[in-house]
């Protein structure tokens, strides 16, 4: 199993500022962003003007190493622990489902593992020692 890990760092939104930061303090080259209002939208769930500025991920190239940058979804609080998470990067489902379960045991379920717009597996958890992890599979080209 080839598994990328990428640290995730999640704010309140300043997520654009630091993106900028980044790029500025450390010379991180920005490879892709999208805020929340350029991604799918619920009508049944109107987003404010600022809500859809916020950014919904970003991903920056750091030398050798990327991390990723984004603002906390609406109802989240950022807590002492989920500011920064490790995202788990895997190229099957399985290997989603194999992660999932394992780092979910004696842990806590953020999101259930399922297919997102973004990504045919993905899900949330927190482990038994209060380390988030996100485990994304990348789409089959």
């Amino acid at each position: 199993m080839n598994i990328q890990l990428n640290p995730f760092i999640l704010l309140e939104g300043t997520a654009k500022e630091a993106v900028a930061f980044y790029q500025e303090s450390l010379g991180a080259q920005l490879l892709f962003m999208q805020t929340v209002g350029e991604g799918p939208q619920n009508p049944d769930a109107p987003l404010s003007e600022e809500e859809k500025a916020k950014i919904a991920h970003s991903v920056l190239k750091v030398g050798d190493a990327a991390i990723f940058v984004a603002d906390l979804d609406k109802g989240q609080a950022l807590r002492r622990g989920n500011g920064i998470n490790i995202c788990l990067t895997v190229e099957d489902a399985g290997d989603a489902r194999q992660l999932y379960n394992a780092l979910r045991e004696g842990g806590e379920v953020v999101a259930e593992l399922g297919p997102a717009y973004f990504s045919p597996a993905y899900g949330m958890v927190t482990d038994k020692f209060g380390v988030d992890f996100q485990i994304f599979t990348k789409r089959p080209r």
